[in-house]
């Protein structure tokens, strides 16, 4: 998936001078690269997406010919 680059020695250095010790100010940058792997992507995202509007779009082609059938019946029915 998408990665978002950030210098983690950076990140780090500002945790230890904000008072978290090296071990947990590296423990959450850790935590922050291991968490963008979960990250989507807008191409990500329209690939997911292309079989549900397919479905769709079929859905309401279907719907139309069955609402045309049912007018069909039904001004055969009265006239």
């Amino acid at each position: 998936m998408a990665t978002v680059t950030f210098d983690t020695l950076q990140l780090v250095e500002q945790l230890r001078s904000a008072g978290i010790s090296q071990e947990q100010a590296e423990a959450v940058v850790k935590v922050i690269a291991k968490s963008q792997d979960s990250l989507v992507t807008q191409q990500g995202l329209e690939a997911a997406l292309t079989p549900l509007r397919t479905d769709l779009a079929v859905l309401k082609w279907m719907m139309g010919l069955m609402i045309a059938g049912v007018m069909s019946l039904v001004l055969k029915t009265f006239f």
